[in-house]
């Protein structure tokens, strides 16, 4: 490989996962934003497998590093490919969010199931990077592949190619490297990132002992064998790679335009009857509330609150929010299912009209800016409360109504917390039961790093073991475990 020095060297990193990459990774999204824009990086993607979950905190944190981020998934095919999904603009992106949303519904809750057949009928947008195999001996089986990606992606297929200090390292870059020509593909350079430091590495193993329920003294290949696998500064990436491979990984992120800041919500058009607008209708009922709320005359202050709200919720259109929300609300009503709205939404004398809430108005001061605010640009959050046994009629009567493909159910984040982290992590190491179940009373010493340290060497963790399980578990806190149905 040719590493000749460039004057000025552009390189994006494309491939990065974060530990929304459940066990994979041992960096923080905001973590890897942070350290891409401190070594200068032109571009870094979020690639986490089949998952798009890390990708909002990593969005806040390059908006605030100033750093262009790339949304992207990695995937691991059925039929043995890996390929790395990148978006160039917002049809991209949807087509990444449908396809990962099917390769979840072909397969059992936490894992996903997809071929190659799945991106022929999705994807007409996205970019690839194409993996290859490093511990084969040759690419025939993959090759037989060639054929369909180069025709599934175009000019949007790049052979990516990383450099991790392995044996064998320069033959499997000419083997890539003769594959490229052979079906005239570009090649990149990228790194299969998995932490924003090398000092994240005795971390990444203990993630790897508990993905594979091992204890880590039993790993053995299992462990990645060195620590490369983490953002490297720029002289360092131009002592290892062509210039040509890192110069092509700054092309591809200049030819990715999409953000987040893309997206808006985007409300159901059946909640409005034909012929009227969706600031009439709301009007229309939320006066017709009014006079069922008080039938012998709805008060002046109140008549000034609706109108108050009226103009605010017109003026960021949030109309069609207001009316998805008491459409689900008047079907419940109609079948006898009890609900309420709560929270900040009791500040509302319109979702008093629409029968949402049931804080009157008329009673209180209510201050709907707490609920609305011009200020905070962001749409209201209305939470709903139905009971608990007929909640199901509920969400099927979304589903039938707006679609699957419309309607889904939120997730909620698990944590890692301080008795989980505890007890992981020493289970990773091979601590007894005994043991870890008295680590994990002891979780009140936590806050206090000097006493905790002798109250681990009074239960037989000696010196250095001990001070290594204490950092262990301090940076294990607070990462995600896995993903769940919100309970709401």
């Amino acid at each position: 490989m040719n590493t000749a020095h460039s004057t000025q060297i552009h390189y994006a990193e494309l491939h990065c996962l974060s530990n929304f990459s459940f066990l994979r990774s041992a960096s923080h999204a905001r973590e890897l934003v942070e350290r891409a824009a401190e070594l200068g990086y032109e571009a870094l993607a979020i690639t986490d497998e089949c998952s798009l979950a890390g990708i909002v905190r990593a969005h806040i944190a390059a908006n605030e590093r100033q750093l262009k981020l790339i949304v992207g998934s990695e995937f691991h095919l059925e039929e043995g490919l890996h390929l790395v999904l990148l978006c160039p603009n917002k049809r991209a992106y949807m087509e990444l969010s449908g396809l990962i949303t099917q390769a979840r519904l072909n397969s059992e809750k936490g894992s996903y199931r997809l071929s190659l057949k799945d991106l022929t009928q999705r994807i007409r947008h996205c970019f690839a990077l194409w993996l290859l195999p490093y511990n084969e001996k040759d690419f025939t089986e993959h090759t037989a592949y060639a054929e369909s990606l180069k025709n599934l992606f175009n000019d949007r297929l790049w052979i990516g190619f990383q450099r991790l200090h392995r044996q064998g390292e320069q033959l499997f870059y000419q083997r890539c490297h003769a594959l490229a020509n052979d079906w005239n593909l570009p090649m990149t350079a990228c790194g299969g990132i998995l932490m924003h430091q090398r000092q994240r590495k005795p971390l990444h193993d203990i993630l790897s002992a508990i993905r594979l329920n091992t204890p880590l003294a039993l790993l053995g290949s299992h462990v990645n064998a060195n620590s490369e696998n983490y953002l490297r500064d720029l002289k360092t990436l131009s002592s290892l790679y062509p210039p040509a491979l890192l110069e092509e990984s700054a092309d591809i992120a200049r030819r990715c335009h999409f953000s987040l800041s893309e997206l808006s919500y985007q409300y159901p058009d059946e909640v409005v009857p034909a012929g009227k607008t969706a600031a009439e209708f709301l009007r229309e009922l939320t006066e017709a509330g009014a006079h069922k709320r008080w039938p012998r005359g709805i008060p002046d202050t109140v008549n000034r609150l609706i109108e108050h709200e009226l103009s605010l919720i017109s003026e960021l259109s949030y109309e069609h929010y207001f009316l998805t929300v008491y459409d689900i609300v008047q079907f419940a009503r109609s079948q006898n299912i009890l609900c309420q709205g709560r929270g900040s939404a009791a500040n509302s004398a319109v979702c008093y009209c629409l029968h949402i809430t049931e804080v009157d108005p008329s009673r209180g001061q209510l201050l709907f800016e707490r609920f609305i605010s011009k200020e905070r640009d962001e749409a209201p959050d209305i939470d709903v409360d139905f009971e608990h046994e007929r909640r199901e009629e509920v969400i099927q009567y979304i589903y039938r109504k707006y679609g699957r493909d419309r309607a889904a159910l939120a997730a909620t984040v698990i944590t890692y917390q301080m008795r989980s982290a505890v007890r992981d992590v020493g289970k990773a190491l091979g601590f007894d039961e005994a043991m870890i179940t008295q680590l994990g009373k002891s979780l009140a010493w936590w806050d206090k790093r000097e006493a905790l340290l002798q109250r681990l060497q009074e239960l037989g963790l000696q010196g250095q073991t001990a001070a290594h399980f204490y950092e262990l578990v301090q940076q294990l806190y607070g990462f995600p475990r896995h993903l769940s149905q919100h309970v709401g």
